[in-house]
């Protein structure tokens, strides 16, 4: 396995980090990025395999758990009941829950929302002097009011959220500051809070949201308890708010770049277009996973307690499963990407992500087919959860 070095915030690196990628793949399916401290699994086989295997896992095996550090308790408690932390019958338990609430017809239900969400968006960019930053005045807001919605918490309360969302999210980046740490407790003290008031309020007064759902949720005789709701409430709203942010502005930004045409949006042809923007430029790049028990895995011999990379994004521009892999092509034959993940920990708000960028995409381009980049997109230094910082446009002629 050879070893690679690679500073993950070089602003270069955060702009473009796909060449870096094909260096490691063709390296082989295994290579030890010395910043991070682990080998990445680099291509698509091993990246697929890897999410597929329960011999990899979110969860720490027993004896190799990390000391919760100081000042994060409040943090690590919702992580706790977390299901993107758990694994096994804890894992298989909390999702079933949760999807027994968050259906994909509930989901459906929300188009209505959306399109009035979006549309309200577009009228107040109208009043814009032809030119606005679009992650700031459509691809930020879209998704948390969406989510407040489907929560049933009130939309004058989306600004908290999203500033409670950030801090907590940026726990998760790579070469992480006691200060990130610090704001990220602080959310989480404050969050869990405003949220358990909330869930407590449903049991007492339930309505037609996502959190009255979930306390109704059961299986097996079981339900749901607080600690979980609350952990659950709050993943919805971190996962679901910075995957559809990043795929919604990074959408955007391709488009225009590669001059794509309108008819890409269209009813017959926007599912394949959302695919290939996902798979292209993915809002997530970078996973991690435990070792739990001693393996050989890819020629490379692991053991229990070790941890590996995986490269989503990497795995989405390898060669050996998709032809011109480098290239932008909307009308691509649909393969599974990693964009979301697969398996047992397939990302749960995917279809509201790709809801929310099929009505918010042919809107926003119906409103302005002039839209233009007025400079150059911009990605925030947080790598591993890869987004644009800004993406400054001219809107055009309506």
């Amino acid at each position: 396995m050879l070893h690679f070095d690679q500073d993950p915030k070089d602003p270069a690196f955060v702009q473009d980090p796909y060449g870096f990628y094909a260096r490691l793949r063709d390296s082989g399916p295994l290579a030890y990025w010395t910043e991070l401290g682990v080998p990445v699994l680099t291509g698509y086989d091993g990246v697929s395999m890897a999410l597929r295997d329960n011999r990899f896992g979110r969860e720490a095996p027993q004896g190799f758990a990390r000391p919760i550090p100081k000042g994060l308790q409040h943090f690590y408690e919702i992580d706790a009941h977390s299901m993107l932390e758990l694994e096994g019958e804890r894992h298989r338990r909390l999702r079933g829950l949760v999807l027994r609430a968050f259906t994909s017809r509930r989901i459906k239900d929300l188009m209505p929302d959306i399109t009035a969400i979006c549309d309200d968006l577009l009228d107040k960019i109208d009043t814009h002097a032809g030119e606005t930053d679009l992650l700031q005045s459509f691809c930020q807001p879209l998704p948390v009011r969406v989510i407040s919605r489907l929560l049933g918490v009130p939309e004058e309360m989306c600004d908290q959220l999203l500033a409670w969302s950030n801090a907590m999210v940026a726990v998760y980046t790579p070469l992480r500051t006691p200060a990130i740490e610090a704001a990220a407790e602080q959310a989480a003290r404050e969050f869990s809070t405003f949220m358990r008031r909330y869930v407590e309020a449903r049991r007492t007064t339930p309505r037609d949201d996502l959190i009255t759902h979930l306390i109704a949720a059961e299986e097996g005789g079981e339900k749901l308890s607080t600690d979980e709701l609350i952990s659950t409430c709050i993943l919805l709203l971190n996962a679901g708010h910075e995957a559809t942010v990043h795929s919604l502005g990074i959408a955007v930004k391709t488009l225009l770049e590669t001059e794509t045409p309108p008819d890409a949006l269209t009813d017959g042809a926007i599912d394949a277009t959302l695919e290939e923007v996902l798979r292209y430029d993915p809002p997530l790049h970078f996973f991690d996973r435990w070792v739990y028990e001693d393996m050989c895995f890819m020629g490379h011999e692991f053991k229990r307690g070790d941890k590996v990379g995986l490269l989503l994004a990497s795995a989405n521009r390898d060669e050996t499963a998709w032809d011109e892999a480098d290239r932008f092509r909307p009308a691509r034959p649909n393969k599974q990407n990693m964009a979301f993940g697969v398996g047992l920990h397939f990302c749960v708000g995917a279809p509201l992500a790709r809801l929310e960028m099929r009505v918010a995409l042919p809107r926003l381009f119906e409103r302005y087919p002039d839209l233009a980049l007025a400079a150059p997109p911009d990605y925030a230094n947080t790598w591993h959860f890869h987004g644009l910082r800004s993406l400054r446009v001219r809107l055009g002629q309506k």
